[in-house]
């Protein structure tokens, strides 16, 4: 396929293939379709994706298969508290046989960066993140660097232990277009995964495992550009706009989504749309992805967290206020 055309053919192939990526990724992911969908809605757009869940619940396995059905490449960084920005980077090392500095590339100079427990790092190192994932370079000693294309962060986090860990600063929060809830499978997926793994599924071998690339760089570019040009109604946007309104005029939070929020939202419904089959957004695209949007954009009131409140029963009792359109 040629990734400089954007013809309605070129937009329903890519069509096809981003659906058949899904059904791939689903072969070694059971029982994760919404986080996979997210997944791909993430790579549609652009963005970066926040995945949260107990270990043991395939974000690794489901990053990995990712990369393989889309023939990216792929490198995992372990995020601990000794980790140093450099290591995130890359930095400037001497060469003796030369007698200069040459630069030697870090993790982040790949298609899929898996940066696992991200909140195990300290906020300086956590910061090295900050420029690569707005502007996709890197910038040592005032030379830019530009990353792979197409470049996505998926982090990770575990929601239940916090000794050792650092709370993600907003500013690195509000980078990810998503915050996906990894949850542990439904009992029929998991007798599922275990008769996988009786029949000698391997984890670390996808090949064997049945995963094969379907779609590869110029496939994803093709839909990106046919997402960006899904139609979106006035009505729709101000739609869009309310929610968000709300959520800043909303007793139980202190902090509301903020229009980079609102952007968001946009995008990845119009990513939604087309993964659908349409080249228009309704109401409902922008209602089934205002939760893994804005729930790390905003912030629930300590007194509502101590009554047990979350961001997503606050989101979900504004969806029910906010007039719908029609």
């Amino acid at each position: 396929m040629n990734d400089t055309t954007t013809t309605p053919t070129g937009a329903a192939q890519a069509r096809e293939a981003l659906g058949q990526l899904r059904a791939e990724v689903g072969k070694v992911v059971i029982g994760q379709d919404a986080t996979i969908s997210g997944m791909v809605i993430t790579l549609l757009c652009r963005g970066h994706v926040l995945l949260e869940g107990v270990p043991g619940v395939a974000k690794t396995l489901l990053v990995r298969a990712l990369a393989a059905a889309l023939s990216l490449d792929t490198k995992r960084l372990q995020f601990t508290p000794d980790l140093m920005p450099g290591d995130v980077t890359g930095s400037l090392i001497y060469d003796p046989q030369t007698g200069r500095f040459e630069f030697r590339d870090g993790p982040v100079f790949t298609n899929l960066l898996l940066a696992d427990e991200i909140n195990r790092t300290p906020p300086k190192t956590q910061a090295a993140l900050l420029e690569v994932m707005e502007e996709r370079q890197v910038t040592v000693e005032g030379v830019p660097r530009p990353v792979p294309q197409p470049f996505c962060v998926a982090a990770t986090q575990n929601p239940v232990e916090h000794e050792g860990t650092y709370p993600l600063p907003e500013a690195q929060l509000d980078r990810f277009l998503l915050k996906l809830t990894v949850h542990t499978p439904q009992r029929d997926d998991e007798v599922t995964i275990l008769r996988n793994h009786n029949a000698g599924f391997n984890p670390h071998d996808l090949a064997a495992a049945g995963v094969r690339p379907v779609a590869g760089a110029a496939e994803l570019a093709a839909a990106q550009r046919a997402v960006e040009a899904v139609q979106v109604a006035d009505g729709v946007l101000t739609y869009i706009v309310d929610i968000c309104q709300a959520t800043r005029n909303s007793p139980s939070l202190s902090l509301g989504a903020s229009p980079r929020a609102a952007t968001a939202l946009l995008a990845v419904a119009k990513a939604w749309a087309w993964l659908a089959g349409r080249e228009y957004v309704t109401p409902d695209d922008v209602k089934a992805l205002t939760h893994a949007t804005l729930r790390h954009r905003v912030q629930v009131r300590p007194e509502a967290e101590l009554e047990g409140v979350t961001a997503d029963d606050v989101l979900n009792s504004l969806l029910s206020t906010v007039p719908t359109p029609r």
